[in-house]
């Protein structure tokens, strides 16, 4: 059988007029599309696919769930995206009988349009039980983003091949365990592939920085007595759940304050997502001395939705907690120490289940340890000082930055593959097989 989930077999199709005629052979006009984001992040995932569609084909219905920037590309949403939002066990066992519910309303929403394909984006526990209604109909079924099965849970496979035709992976690490199990899966790369600020890259560090703070009043008023009396400026996520703040930010306060004890003019900004966070961050730091409170400087502007990154980028390091944000410092290239601490409980049982020995993205995505990853009771004032010294001398932070850099070409090579000439590919290559 083909080999549908070797990262270049679409290669030669991409942009190309294959494209047109594939189109053209969708024979039902107009095409009606089946569509669920289940959570916010979701909403622009779905926004780009629905957007790509529509500029192959001008008569697509929409029909399902989604957000704003979903609506704007012409869905109707049966009901509000936030419906499905539920998050941990406690919550969706609460909400379960409603989720139950919507499943029933969406599938009887999916039957009246009858239609075509159904893309399933994100929340795989509700979306894969959608599809796995709607495959033996012969409607084309699609998960964009893969469940975690490359970390833990391999045996969720047999699910997924009962419930889709094709997966589309954020990352190309996703795809050797379809490969394995001979299920199509395309890797068409995580969404700040496309969206990152380029000329964040493309501006020296200094103007970067010249910017960012004549652009918030409260960075002016943190920099205007040191600007020519910082030795370098570090910038510092501590997460955005409170959970992950109480947790982590009081380790790297600890960090930051033997740092201060050896280099007085560091500098420190913690850029945050909204101004409930930026009160629960201001507070951990509140409790700390005058010496650490006077080199932190805690910002939220809602006027620049991508003010972490411009943060991040205008840094000479970042100090963070696992997760997107991590892949964020790769792609602004930005060196990195991570640190990260869980409930102990929760971290031995994750440790039994997951496979992969890494928990930051550049690692994963390397195969080794090219950032430095201080967890569980690695995450210690001293050992946070002793990484961030040592990555702060030229050689290591040279070394890192280089790392850095391979990994992130190596990804934009393995993620050349739009969301949306992959499903119709694949979709005429299930068709071809079929006739």
């Amino acid at each position: 059988m083909t080999d549908f989930a070797t990262p270049n077999r679409y290669t030669d199709l991409t942009n190309s007029t294959a494209i047109d005629s594939q189109v053209a052979d969708l024979k039902k006009a107009p095409l009606i599309i089946g569509i669920v984001a289940g959570e916010v992040s979701g909403d622009s995932l779905g926004a780009d696919f629905m957007q790509q569609m529509n500029n192959l084909r001008d008569d697509i219905v929409w029909v399902g769930v989604g957000g704003s920037k979903m609506q704007a590309q012409g869905l109707q949403s049966i009901f509000p995206l936030e419906r499905l939002a539920v998050m941990g066990l406690v919550e969706v066992m609460a909400q379960l009988p409603d989720l139950l519910k919507a499943r029933r309303e969406l599938l009887t929403a999916f039957e009246a349009a009858d239609i075509d394909w159904f893309i399933g984006i994100d929340a795989p526990d509700f979306n894969l039980r959608v599809a796995k209604k709607l495959k033996p109909k012969g409607i084309f079924c699609v998960q964009y983003v893969s469940p975690s099965i490359w970390a833990w849970r391999e045996s969720r496979i047999h699910n997924i091949k009962a419930a889709t035709d094709l997966v589309l992976c954020l990352f190309p690490f996703e795809l050797p365990v379809y490969e394995r199990h001979n299920h199509p899966a395309i890797c068409v790369g995580h969404p700040l592939l496309r969206t990152m600020d380029r000329t964040l890259l493309e501006t020296p560090i200094n103007q970067r920085r010249s910017e960012l703070v004549w652009h918030n009043d409260g960075l002016q008023q943190f920099f205007i007595e040191r600007f020519d009396d910082v030795s370098q400026l570090i910038c510092v996520m501590p997460g955005s759940r409170r959970s992950e703040i109480t947790a982590i930010l009081p380790l790297m306060l600890d960090g930051i304050q033997k740092l201060l004890l050896l280099d007085p003019k560091l500098c420190f900004i913690v850029p945050t997502v909204d101004q409930n966070h930026q009160y629960i961050v201001q507070d951990v730091i509140d409790q700390r001395s005058e010496q650490l409170r006077s080199a932190i400087v805690v910002v939220y502007d809602n006027s620049q939705p991508t003010f972490s990154q411009q943060a991040m980028a205008a840094s000479d390091i970042v100090m963070l907690a696992s997760g997107t944000a991590t892949l964020e410092a790769m792609l602004l290239e930005r060196p990195m120490v991570v640190v990260y601490q869980l409930n102990q409980m929760t971290y031995q049982i994750a440790k039994r289940l997951v496979k992969v020995p890494y928990v930051a993205l550049p690692n994963i995505l390397a195969g080794t340890a090219i950032v430095p990853e201080l967890i569980q009771e690695q995450a210690s004032g001293d050992n946070i000082c002793r990484t961030v010294m040592r990555l702060l001398q030229p050689r290591a932070y040279a070394e890192q930055s280089s790392d850095l850099l391979a990994t992130k070409h190596a990804l934009e090579q393995q993620s050349n593959h739009e969301p949306a000439n992959s499903v119709i590919e694949q979709w005429f290559i299930k068709n071809n097989q079929q006739s």
